[in-house]
């Protein structure tokens, strides 16, 4: 059985969750999240905490019950703190600027490039640097990578978008003979 479904999940101030059927609805002072539930797991709510049990004693169960466990904890601290990842430009030229629900950038290509942002994500530009927020943990990760995936970082010069503190390997370059 998984270390995280030994001990219940204590429920953070503020947050209300409902045990559907199927699904679970997680609210909170941000936002409200729903998490379709598993159907190998069960869970149960008692005063202020989940607890997580397979509903048989399987092996998928027993792989699929600390991924419930995680998926749900992340849930909670979303809809309480939220998620933030930041993603720096580095070259000459290179810049974005979001306007509403998009954000263009200019990445050394000849045309700019322009990508909506999701519902829900929240995107702040200032000079070099892009601010993605949100309350759900995979929408604002995926999110990232897809704004990343348009100019990833090239080893000689390092310019490109990386993650704030991703350190990036640069290679030598040619030597004159």
């Amino acid at each position: 059985m998984s270390r995280l479904a030994k001990k219940p999940l204590v429920l953070p101030q503020g947050v209300e969750v409902t045990v559907g059927e199927d699904t679970l609805t997680i609210k909170g002072l941000k936002g409200t999240l729903t998490h379709k539930r598993h159907p190998l797991i069960k869970v149960a709510l008692a005063d202020g905490a989940l607890s997580f049990t397979p509903e048989k004693e399987t092996l998928e169960a027993k792989a699929l019950l600390g991924t419930q466990v995680a998926l749900v904890r992340a849930a909670c601290v979303g809809v309480t703190e939220g998620y933030t990842k930041v993603l720096e430009i580095e070259g000459v030229g290179y810049r974005a600027e979001a306007q509403g629900s998009k954000i263009t950038m200019s990445l050394g290509f000849s045309h700019p490039v322009v990508m909506a942002v999701p519902q829900g994500i929240t995107v702040a530009t200032e000079k070099n640097v892009i601010t993605i927020a949100g309350i759900d943990k995979h929408a604002v990760g995926q999110f990232a990578a897809n704004v990343r995936a348009q100019k990833e970082p090239e080893p000689y010069k390092g310019k490109g978008i990386k993650y704030r503190g991703e350190y990036i390997i640069r290679k030598q370059g040619k030597k004159a003979v």
